[in-house]
């Protein structure tokens, strides 16, 4: 279930423009009513705010928002003024042209989507930047990583709940051997991983545990993980329990020394209209903390107050 908490009766989009427009006059940008109104409204609301702000002031919403504000604040508010779509392809984007690929956020948007729901990503993807999401991953990689991750993103999986148990028990050997040899970058992983439904990928994986007393993201724990194997780690549980893959990414940046912004606004942006609260409510099992004291403890201003809004503070 989603944290985003939305004021009811809600505003007319007119009115949020007016708010917002308000909000950016005067000597300083009042980043109190900027939060108030775009940390309460969904997808499809904000865009009729932004299509009534600029309609009425002839000018672009995104860019006056990049005008008003900055930092780590600035970013978090330009990722969720977009819909869920329209931004996993700007982040995938965004991923891909780093100097080294952010490959966790392509595994995050290939695996955790449904085959149609990541369809729908790359066709936005498409039309904004002209190349496919599979040409591009497949240009800025190289190797293993090509190799996963182009896999990931080019295959359209079936998502129903049918499983052959046979399959399951024949592909559960098949990753025992190559793990048992340590040959980790395996076609026969890769295909299994990328080809599979979730729901025979559990039946797979399930039949790994019974027959080795041992979970196969274990078993894929080795004493020095190199960033390929911690990569098929997190497709493992990006397809299987995203739920516990996502606390885990908070818990980590929360709990350590030093702070990964952008993976912290990643998780809450694209969650917080989704499942944050099964996400918030696991993390605070395992964390003794809530997710609010955890993020206001590591974070401050307005950056703070804009995901405390989001998680449902």
């Amino acid at each position: 279930m989603a944290t985003l908490s939305i004021p009811n009766p809600v505003p007319s989009a007119i009115e949020d423009a007016e708010k917002l427009r308000k909000a950016f006059q005067g000597w300083g940008t009042d980043e109190k009513a900027m939060i108030a109104v775009l940390s309460h409204r969904d997808a499809a609301q904000r865009k009729q705010i932004k299509i009534a702000y600029e309609e009425q002031y002839k000018e672009k919403l995104l860019k006056r928002i990049e005008s008003e504000i900055s930092g780590h604040f600035e970013r978090a508010v330009y990722r969720w003024i977009f819909d869920p779509v329209e931004r996993q392809a700007i982040m995938a984007n965004i991923a891909i042209k780093n100097n080294v690929v952010d490959f966790p956020v392509i595994i995050e948007i290939a695996c955790v989507n449904s085959s149609n729901e990541l369809l729908a990503v790359k066709q936005v993807y498409q039309s904004l930047y002209k190349h496919s999401m599979e040409e591009d991953v497949a240009s800025h990689t190289t190797g293993d990583f090509r190799k996963l991750l182009f896999a990931l993103v080019g295959t359209y999986r079936y998502d129903g709940e049918e499983i052959n148990t046979e399959l399951a028990k024949t592909e559960a050997k098949i990753l025992n051997d190559a793990i048992t040899k340590g040959e980790y970058n395996s076609d026969e992983i890769i295909r299994i991983l990328s080809t599979r439904s979730k729901a025979q990928l559990h039946a797979t994986f399930n039949c790994y545990k019974d027959a080795h007393n041992l979970s196969i993201t274990k078993a894929l724990s080795t004493k020095s993980p190199n960033d390929f194997v911690i990569a098929l780690r997190a497709a493992i549980r990006c397809r299987t329990t995203p739920t516990k893959y996502f606390e885990k990414v908070l818990r980590n940046i929360l709990q350590k020394s030093g702070m990964d912004e952008d993976t912290l606004t990643r998780v809450i942006v694209m969650h917080a209209e989704k499942d944050l609260k099964e996400i918030k409510e696991l993390f605070q099992t395992r964390a003794n903390m809530t997710l609010e004291q955890a993020v206001a403890k590591k974070t401050s201003g307005d950056y703070e107050n804009f995901l405390l809004a989001l998680i449902g503070n």
